[in-house]
Formats: structure tokens, C-alpha cells, sequence
């Protein structure tokens, strides 16, 4: 049923561009400025990053940050954004089918997914830190996380932070993985103590816990820092040159210490306050081959 809806979407994303109905265009920059159309992949269950409820768009500070740079690329032209859930496990082969254009979902700039992935960005710099039970007096730091359940959300990295050693692991802490579909699933389990910890960044984690006040804690200890990007397909340099541009005026602007305020400014997080330096375009070769 996966593939199905893969490919289904991926036709329907690239079908009216191929008949000729949108204008031709040869990377993502192209085709919102000369279709008027665009698909943003973004999470739909991670409330105020990106939660989908009922029949409208998604709502979240990547869903904004993503409408900015969609209207920034567009030079203010109106164009119509079609959202399509991208969970982690899902973002490259999403990114690689074209089932989606562009993708704002806490999606981490690692040396392992450029190969993939083309990043623009990032947009944001972030903690990961530790999400318990508040009631649970076990867990006072990220050491007291050695033996204990620890949330393994399927396509993220968060985990190996605590279990692994360098380059990609940090404490390399002996814990029990606890497979999960996808972050929601982990603070269900969570609740459910099913499960000790969830680990990933504190922006995710805050809205979880704003959600439910009194019921969850943060532990306030970063493990490490991570770079939020646009994920893009492999080789669209001029995309991701348009996208660093337009995180440039968000920060330069006010918008992006506007957003993180309106999503985050109650949940006590200490929030980014200057836009970060940007990665760069300098591993990407070429443009990906979007056929119009």
C-alpha cells in the first residue's frame, strides 16, 4: 500500500508539468515561479513544529518557515502549496521520487544524508535534549539514562547520540531501544511506560509537553546541537542557493524571532536568536532534473 501511494503521488506531483498544463522549469525554484504550484513535505503529528488536524493544512513553525521561503522563491507571485506528510523515515525517498518538492520537518543537516539530500539552510539551530515522565525522580540528567528504555523513532538519528560513540554518538550510554513509528508513537509509549526517555530536539519536544502541561518534563541537559534544514532533492544547487537567500531576509526580517515566539515562546526553551551560518550549495553539482 506504501509503494502504492508513493507512486501515486509521485504521478501526481509531476504529471501536470510533463503534459505541458504548468510551464517548463528544471529545479524547484523554477517550477514555483513558472507553475504557480508547489508540494512542501512537512510533519503532520509533532504539534508546534507541524500537526495536522482535521481537513485544513498542516499548522507549526515549519509549516510557516516554509510558506516564507515558498513566497520568497515565488517573488511574491500567489502560488498554491499542496502538503504531503513527511515522516523521518519517509523524507528521502520522498525527496527522490518526487512525491514532494521541498521539505521543512525538523530535518537535520548530517554528514551521512548529504550524499542524499541537498540542504538548504539551516534555518534554525536547535538542542536535542530528553523528554520523561514528570513524575519520574529516576531521571535527573542524561547519565541517569544508562540501562534505562530509550524511544528509537524509525528514519531518525536522535538515538544514537545517547548509545553511540563519535563521530555519530555522543555518551555511547548502554540503553534498551524501544522501536517507534515516529515520535507521537514514542510519547504515547512514554505516557504509557511502555518506554523510559525520548531524545530528540527540545523544539519538538517542547510542543509535546506544552500540549499536556504537568505530564512531561524536559530535562534541560543538551546532548548536542543540531542544524534544521530544507530538505531538497540531490543536485538542485540553485534552489538551495534561492532558499539561503530567503532564510537570510527571514532572520534579517524579524520573522523567524516572530515564529519561534509565536510556537515556542511559552514553553520555557531557550530559543534561537541569530540565523546561522548557512552550509552552502558547494557539495552540489549540477541541478536535479525536473521534467516540465
Amino acid at each position: 500500500m506504501r509503494r502504492t501511494y508513493v507512486a501515486l503521488a509521485a504521478a501526481l506531483v509531476l504529471g501536470p508539468a510533463a503534459c505541458g498544463g504548468g510551464g517548463s522549469y528544471t529545479t524547484v525554484a523554477d517550477k514555483i515561479r513558472n507553475t504557480g504550484h508547489v508540494v512542501v513535505g512537512t510533519k503532520w503529528d509533532q504539534p508546534s513544529l507541524g500537526l495536522k488536524a482535521g481537513k485544513g493544512p498542516p499548522q507549526g513553525f515549519d509549516v510557516d518557515v516554509a510558506r516564507y521561503i515558498v513566497d520568497h522563491l515565488s517573488g511574491g507571485r500567489e502560488v498554491d502549496i499542496t502538503w504531503r506528510e513527511a515522516p523521518s523515515s519517509a523524507r528521502e525517498a520522498l525527496l527522490q521520487n518526487g512525491s514532494v518538492d521541498l521539505i521543512a520537518a525538523s530535518y537535520s543537516i548530517t554528514e551521512s544524508r548529504k550524499p542524499k539530500v541537498t540542504f538548504g539552510g539551516p534555518y534554525v539551530i536547535v538542542r536535542q535534549d530528553t523528554l520523561v515522565r514528570a513524575d519520574d525522580n529516576r531521571i535527573k540528567n542524561v547519565t541517569d539514562l544508562k540501562g534505562k528504555r530509550i524511544c528509537l523513532a524509525a528514519g531518525s538519528n536522535s538515538y544514537r547520540r545517547i548509545v553511540g560513540s563519535p563521530p555519530d554518538g555522543m555518551l555511547a550510554l548502554p540503553a534498551e531501544l524501544v522501536h517507534a513509528a515516529d515520535y507521537s508513537h514514542c510519547v504515547r509509549m512514554l505516557e504509557a511506560h511502555e518506554l523510559d526517555a525520548v531524545s530528540t530536539e527540545n523544539l519538538a519536544l517542547a510542543g509535546y509537553a506544552q500540549r499536556e502541561p504537568g505530564r512531561f518534563r524536559l530535562l534541560n541537559d543538551p546532548i548536542s546541537v543540531e542544524k534544521w534544514g530544507i530538505g531538497l532533492k540531490h543536485g538542485d544547487a540553485a534552489t538551495c542557493e534561492a532558499v539561503n537567500r530567503a532564510i537570510d531576509d527571514m532572520w534579517r526580517d524579524g520573522t523567524a524571532t516572530r515564529l519561534l515566539r509565536k510556537w515556542f515562546g511559552k514553553t520555557g526553551v531557550e530559543l534561537p536568536a541569530s540565523r546561522p551560518d548557512p552550509e552552502g550549495c558547494r557539495s552540489t553539482v549540477g541541478t536535479a532534473p525536473h521534467r516540465g
